[in-house]
């Protein structure tokens, strides 16, 4: 029997929202949407409503500035999970409330927070929670012989033909590019913020430009992969899980090239309900809460204690800690995601990118 992502995490009305339980108006916890929020709500946002009584609606964003803007007072934004660079923007832009990381958050005994959080967990507007890698993945029933394995190969249409499915943002593909090119990683963000490296980025994106699907809802590139209308995508390394360990589709995940960032905990500047807000991210970033998340969706928990309690997928029985995108069995080169480089050049690549697209 074939059993969708949300079938198999019984998770029918997730994004419903949930009665007040202990306040004339629900704590608003915003996130992703699709399994990601599914998991989140069944390993987080419920037990913290079973034990604070404090009742929660769950939506649903994408992450742009703008919409943070137009919809965060309306709606009464209270908690945001955002990716690390837009909550270095939207700090600097005083969306966000500072966070006091030594008193909100739950302590291992014994281990001082900064031994137990990652390092650069903790910036002025925002805790890191959990590691998320942009991946390449494939159809294995359009590859029946050769697999692809590395990022020179989704450049390579002769030897790996199919359409690429890529987002339409400049965001991983001109690692990608670098890579493909033969940059070293750790010369990618200096390299892509000279107008050499961004030319020798859009020069390699060039050669597949008649081979590119663009997307741009996360849910996207699983579709297109199912639907064989792409032979590769990009896209988030937990989504890929889902497709092919729920879904049962024949996706393989390339981690050759995978480029790792943060998930983090904000609280909106415009919360009126600061106190509850706090409470929920103490307890969603406490290492149990951390580890049955990991449990169900392969996203690396920032914290050393909740990574030793991670067991099996409790669907596929899978130990998960081998799937996590700093898993030491991914070998293969990977890229660290500089926060602050994508914080502070948004404008400039965005309109890079945008040119590129204008040209035929």
């Amino acid at each position: 029997m074939r059993l969708s992502s949300a079938a198999v995490l019984a998770l029918a009305t997730v994004l419903a929202p949930y009665p007040a339980a202990a306040a004339d108006e629900p704590l608003r916890v915003v996130s992703w949407g699709g399994s990601y929020a599914a998991v989140q709500t069944l390993t987080i946002v419920e037990p913290f409503q079973a034990e604070s009584g404090i009742a929660v609606e769950v939506l649903e964003h994408d992450g742009g500035s703008g919409e943070f803007r137009s919809r965060a007072g309306p709606e009464a934004w209270d908690v945001i999970d955002m990716t690390e660079d837009q909550a270095i923007a939207a700090c600097q832009s005083g969306l966000l409330k500072p966070l006091d990381h030594g008193r909100i958050l739950e302590r291992t005994a014994g281990v001082r927070l900064e031994d137990d959080f990652s390092p650069g967990s903790f910036l002025e507007c925002s805790v890191a929670q959990n590691a998320f890698a942009s991946v390449i993945a494939y159809d294995a029933d359009q590859f029946p012989g050769v697999k692809p394995t590395r990022v020179e190969h989704f450049f390579d249409l002769e030897s790996f033909p199919g359409k690429r499915a890529i987002q339409r943002s400049p965001d991983s593909i001109l690692e990608w590019a670098l890579m493909a090119e033969g940059v070293p990683t750790q010369q990618i963000y200096d390299l892509l913020s000279t107008r050499r490296g961004l030319r020798l980025a859009f020069r390699r994106l060039e050669t597949i430009r008649e081979a590119i699907v663009w997307w741009n809802e996360v849910a996207e590139p699983t579709r297109l992969l199912e639907s064989g209308q792409v032979s590769m995508a990009t896209g988030y390394n937990g989504r890929f899980f889902a497709h092919a360990h729920y879904d049962r589709v024949p996706t393989v995940i390339m981690w050759d090239g995978r480029i790792i960032g943060f998930e983090v905990w904000t609280i909106s500047a415009l919360s009126t309900r600061t106190d509850q807000a706090e409470r929920f991210i103490r307890f969603a970033t406490a290492p149990d809460r951390m580890a049955r998340f990991a449990e169900h969706m392969p996203y690396g928990p920032t914290r050393r204690s909740a990574m030793q309690r991670i067991g099996l997928n409790p669907v596929e029985r899978i130990p998960m800690r081998t799937q996590l995108p700093n898993a030491p069995r991914h070998s293969q080169r990977h890229l660290d995601r500089d926060s602050s480089w994508y914080a502070s050049t948004a404008s400039l690549r965005n309109r890079r990118f945008a040119e590129w697209l204008a040209r035929e």
